[in-house]
């Protein structure tokens, strides 16, 4: 049951949430620096574990993949935690605003969250395994992990939201996000891979992008169908 009043345009609650939880981060640092120290030593792990100097092409871009992927669940796990904890879901279903407003905010606090992460792990990606051409290709892996962060903010964000309610949420997010995610993480791999080839393409091949896109799309849509009743539950 919300509160009384017409309610407040979703833009502007989305804002008010997004604000509020970047300025948090900003404040605790609790998210962001975890998610970057997990990129920086699973990299250490797979430049001494592989004992190579140098990865190309598939195994490069797995191994970059892998290592964004593993980072961002960290992330996904506390994006509601503060609500849950501080009674926030509550007094936003009180409040005369669109629910999805939470949705829309959660979204874009978890792609801004990637793309600091990523401003940490590509740069040490490229010191600790030296992909061959990654200057040359860096606009189009640069699409290719946008279209796979979004993927992963929306899934995140819905699985967290689902997974929060529970008291085994540190478990209930990978078990049911990770296989929703395996199309978008299979396309985003396998669209890097001729990127960090050493004779390889600079652009992704079209297939991958519409396919990460069409992926982007329904989940979006998905994501917006359900979240008032992962809200209300």
């Amino acid at each position: 049951m919300t509160g009384s009043g017409p309610p407040a345009p979703a833009h502007r609650a989305a804002l008010a949430v997004l604000r509020k939880d970047l300025l948090l981060e900003l404040r605790t640092l609790e998210t962001v620096p975890a998610m970057a120290l997990f990129a920086v030593a699973t990299l250490v792990v797979f430049h001494f574990g592989l004992n190579r100097d140098t990865l190309s092409g598939q195994l490069a871009a797995g191994v970059l993949t892998v290592t964004l992927l593993f980072a961002a669940m960290l992330g996904t796990g506390r994006l509601f935690v503060a609500e849950r904890e501080q009674g926030g879901f509550d007094a936003f279903l009180l409040a005369p605003v669109d629910r999805t407003a939470m949705l829309f905010a959660k979204v874009a606090a978890l792609l801004v969250y990637l793309v600091v992460l990523e401003l940490i792990a590509v740069p040490a990606f490229a010191l600790l395994l030296s992909p061959p051409r990654l200057g040359v290709a860096l606009p189009g892996v640069a699409l290719m992990l946008a279209l796979g962060d979004l993927a992963l903010a929306v899934i995140g964000t819905l699985v967290s939201a689902l997974a929060v309610q529970t008291r085994a949420r540190d478990l209930i997010g990978p078990i049911v996000g990770l296989p929703l995610l395996i199309p978008a993480l299979i396309a985003t791999a396998r669209g890097l891979g001729p990127l960090l080839d050493r004779h390889g393409s600079v652009s992704p091949q079209g297939k991958w992008v519409a396919f990460l896109a069409l992926y982007d799309l329904v989940g979006a849509l998905i994501a917006y169908a359900v979240f008032d009743f992962l809200l209300e539950d």
